[in-house]
């Protein structure tokens, strides 16, 4: 039996859902890059998938990612579009109400790795974007926040990886260990974390876990001007609001974890 040619538009779409797959969240230009496709073919393809419940689309991020639905394909949903899905509607309320910019992250080798963010929603930010930007789990708030909470012995792998990998600048802290642990400690008796201050002065990062049922699945921070409040400040104002969504986050990861 003689083979046929691929169906072209049947290529194009799997091709598409596996580029939808390479990060949380994915914008045009992106998805364009990943796969050479013209961009009015790739809108088309989107708006079918949404159309399907497979894609949702964030018009005031220009980002797409995929939802739960594509569980029905029996691949290509896993842990971090599932967070999105999560977090993503609790995180936008949030930054409308209190205008403060925030992030969700999750690990990734030893270090944590933003996947959504509500910088765009933000008149509040320093930057354009924050998505897939890499930190550091001994300085970083949203890292503080994952070594406090993780399991000790995953904690202490961690910092093991960290001490015998190539040292990024901002790593340099795991040398002073008793420091370091005494700030994971304190982080987790008072339930948050911030950022060192030495890093970035002009913000700083208040931070709390998210956990699901096997653990901490990530963690969720909102960033402010130094220069506007103080950390205590900050904690005593937003903390209350962060933990809330923190638990949201958590009862729908949960949720969407039992149905997948």
């Amino acid at each position: 039996m003689s083979s046929s040619p691929p169906v072209r538009a049947v290529v194009r779409a799997i091709d598409l859902l596996q580029a939808l797959n390479r990060q949380a969240v994915s914008t045009l230009d992106v998805l364009h890059a990943q796969t050479g496709m013209p961009k009015p073919t790739l809108v088309r393809l989107l708006q079918t998938f949404e159309n399907r419940g497979i894609v949702k689309h964030a018009p005031q991020h220009g980002a797409y990612f995929l939802t739960s639905g594509v569980r029905s394909l029996s691949s290509g949903y896993h842990s971090e579009p599932m967070i999105v899905e999560a977090a993503a509607p609790l995180m936008d309320e949030l930054t409308l109400r209190v205008k403060w910019p925030t992030a969700v992250a999750m690990l990734d080798h030893s270090a944590m790795v933003v996947r959504y963010s509500t910088i765009p929603l933000s008149p509040l930010s320093m930057r354009h974007s924050t998505i897939n930007f890499r930190l550091s789990l001994v300085t970083r708030a949203l890292g503080r926040a994952y070594l406090a909470f993780c399991p000790s012995d995953q904690q202490e792998a961690l910092l093991k990886d960290i001490q015998t990998s190539p040292h990024q600048p901002e790593d340099e802290a795991v040398r002073d260990r008793g420091a370091l642990d005494h700030v994971l400690a304190k982080v987790h008796d008072a339930g948050y974390a911030l950022r060192d201050p030495t890093v970035v002065p002009a913000t700083n990062t208040l931070a709390v876990p998210v956990f699901d049922t096997h653990g901490v699945a990530a963690t969720l921070g909102m960033t402010f001007f130094s220069s506007t409040m103080k950390p205590e400040q900050a904690v005593e104002r937003y903390l209350a609001d962060l933990q809330a969504v923190a638990r949201q986050v958590s009862g729908r990861l949960k949720e969407l974890q039992a149905t997948a």
